[in-house]
Order: C-alpha cells, then structure tokens, then sequence
C-alpha cells in the first residue's frame, strides 16, 4: 500500500479481486491485508490451522488500539472457482470497471466487504477505542481451520469484543436495506433403507426396501414447526433419493435418501436428530433396517441480541442511505456462527445478488456507501474520541 490512499477502498478492492484466492489458497491476499493494516497502525498476526481432516488454511488477526470499547470486524479473502472461463466477460480476476460496476471474483462475497471496512478504519483515530479483524481464508468450503479456530485462539489470547460486523453481503437489493442479525441452522442427513435384491417375477425371494423408503420420504414432508419471532418455520427438503438400480427386471438391495434442513432458533442439532428419528420410528419398514445418519458437521442457528449497538448500525445505515435496514435471518449459514458463540455479532455488507456467479460484480457507489456506513458507526460506537 505504499504511496496510496489507505482509506481508497476500490484500490483495495481491485488488488485484493487480483489475488486468485480460491479455496484455500489465500494467493497473496492475505499479504496484501497484512501490509494495508500494518500502514494504518494494526498489529498483524498470522496463523496457519490445519488437521481435523481438512486441508492447512492461512489466517490472519489484526488489533489497533488497547482501551475503550471493542469492535470485531470479520471476513474472508477466499472465493469460490470462477467456473467455466467462457462464461466470463474478461478474466475474472483482473478487475474490470464498466458501467460504474466492478467485476471479479470474489467483488461481492466479500473482498468488497473488507476493503470497505479497512478503508473506514483508516479515517478513525488509533486512540478512539479497539478494533480488531478476524479474516481468513476457509469460508466458502470446508470452514474447519478458519473462523472457527481463529475465534477460539483470539479467546485464549483475551481478544474479546463488544459487538461484531461480518461483512457478508447482507443486502437483498439496495446497500443497506438489511442486516442480518441471525442466521438459520443446517442439518444435512442420510437414510438407508436395507432389504435384499431378488428377480421382479420372484417377489417372495426377495425383499423390496422402496415402498418403506417412499413412506419415509412422505413422512418427512411434515412441518418441523410454524416459526420464531424473527425466524421463519424450519423447513426439511429431500434432496435425492437414490437406489443405483438401472436394471428394471431386478429388484435393489438398498435405497437412500438425502436431505438438508434448514432450522430456527427453536432447535439444535440434536434436537432436530431426534426429531428425524421419530418420523422414521413412525413409519412401517416392514423387514426392510433403516439407517440414519447425519452427513457431515451441523451449523448450529444463532440469534445475536437486539442491542443499542444494532440499532446504532441502523442510524449510520439511514444516515448514509436514507433508509433503515430491516432485520432478518435469512439465507444460508455464514462464519457469523462462530463468532456468535463469544458475542453479538451481526452481517452488513453489499447487495449480493451476483455472488458465485459469472461476472460477479458491485456498484462502486455502494462500496464507497459501504466504507461510509461502517465509518458512521464506528464514529457512534466509539464515542467522542472517533
């Protein structure tokens, strides 16, 4: 960042869209931040997590200040692939300006995010109150060696904070007309239905395991719940039944089914599991053994407190936009679920309507509104020294 405006986020935003970070190579990214928060008077410490079955990943925290309140800022540099190349205007991460949009990989979810709120932290004097960023490079798949251990190490290290922003995109289709102060649940699971496979003219030799697997599918089309106060009603979807059978005179050995469900605040994971074995238990199998499993790691749903300091974030939202954002608990799951098991923590970011997409792109306009915003509250949240 030598000789640049450290307070210039589409300059960050194009070097940062430049590093091709895709999942889990941060590619320089990190470098990059490493030099942006260093200039402006942060401490930088890197770490590298790796083992419980996933692959090392590259991390970083940065702190400024020592007194005062404490404000979190998190995200993350990696990004999904771009996909098919062809699909794409200009090489995805060679930043392009067109229109008064930025394109790249990674300009929405969410390098944006975070070169707004760098920029922001610039303009805020170092002795106004504590900030501290939590960026790392595991978001968009495996999610095991980021947030989650970074989080835990910054507990050990006594790096608590006041309240927390993620800089996902939260906005649904103008910056700032939601914050997400919330996220629901995700509980992926399996079900094998077993019986034996046998010739179709032999029946009686053989036990079909698909009528008791069609009745667990229509057993588990039931509501979970009718919602929460600020959570709609947990919904479960079959994603795929599969029996592996493309012989139509042969009865098959087995079938399974997969599902997601995404839940509210009225549930946990285990809680939820229970509730899966009971539709099945309800269900006549016959002779056929049926099998649960959950697939994978549950992300457990979060409520974060409604605080003055949410309502702070507003009142710089509707200063720099004229609007007040709504609140909502939408979407899919986030790293915001990390955090909120050590404090209140909400997501503010960009529109992302174009994240994971072919040219994916921002406003420019909204990525300065995003470094404004995140400006005007971290005036407000730190009071008269800001």
């Amino acid at each position: 960042m030598t000789n640049e405006r450290p307070d210039d986020p589409v300059r960050l935003l194009k070097r940062l869209i430049a590093c091709a970070s895709v999942t889990p190579e941060q590619a320089g990214a990190l470098d990059l931040l490493d030099g942006a928060l260093s200039a402006i008077g942060f401490t930088v410490t890197r770490l590298r997590f790796e083992g419980d079955g996933s692959y090392p990943v590259d991390n970083l925290f940065a702190i400024r200040g020592t007194a005062g309140r404490r404000l979190l800022f998190a995200g993350h540099t990696d990004v999904v692939p771009p996909g098919e190349l062809a699909n794409w205007t200009a090489d995805p991460f060679m930043p392009r300006e067109a229109d008064g949009k930025l394109y790249g990989r990674g300009a929405a979810d969410m390098k944006s995010g975070i070169a707004a709120f760098v920029a922001a932290a610039a303009t805020i004097p170092a002795e106004a109150g504590t900030v501290m960023l939590a960026i790392t490079n595991d978001e968009e798949a495996d999610a095991i060696n980021g947030t989650d251990k970074l989080m835990a190490w910054a507990q050990e290290q006594q790096h608590h904070f006041d309240f927390a922003i993620v800089g996902e995109p939260s906005s649904a289709s103008l910056l700032g007309d939601s914050i997400k102060i919330g996220r629901r649940g995700s509980l992926s699971g399996t079900i094998t239905v077993t019986g034996s496979q046998g010739h179709v003219a032999y029946p009686e030799k053989a036990n079909n395991p698909l009528p008791a697997l069609a009745r667990i599918v229509t057993a588990l089309d039931s509501q979970i719940d009718t919602g929460t106060e600020h959570f709609p009603a947990s919904n479960l979807e079959v994603t795929s039944i599969d029996v592996g059978n493309a012989i139509s005179n042969v009865i098959p050995a087995s079938g399974t089914i997969r599902f997601n469900i995404r839940y509210n605040d009225l549930w946990t994971p285990e809680t939820l599991a229970d509730w899966v074995r009971k539709r099945i238990a309800g269900v006549d199998a016959g002779d056929a053994r049926v099998d649960f499993a959950v697939a994978g790691a549950p992300s457990r749903s979060f409520l974060s407190p409604l605080s003055g300091d949410v309502d702070t974030l507003a009142d710089a939202i509707a200063a720099t936009t004229g609007r007040r954002p709504g609140l909502s608990t939408g979407g899919g799951t986030s790293d915001a679920r990390f955090i909120a098991q050590y404090g209140p923590v909400v997501e503010c970011g960009l529109v992302g309507s174009s994240m994971h997409k072919a040219d994916e792109h921002i406003a420019i306009a909204d990525l300065i509104g995003l470094t404004e915003i995140y400006r005007g509250f971290m005036v407000r949240f730190f009071g008269e020294k800001a």
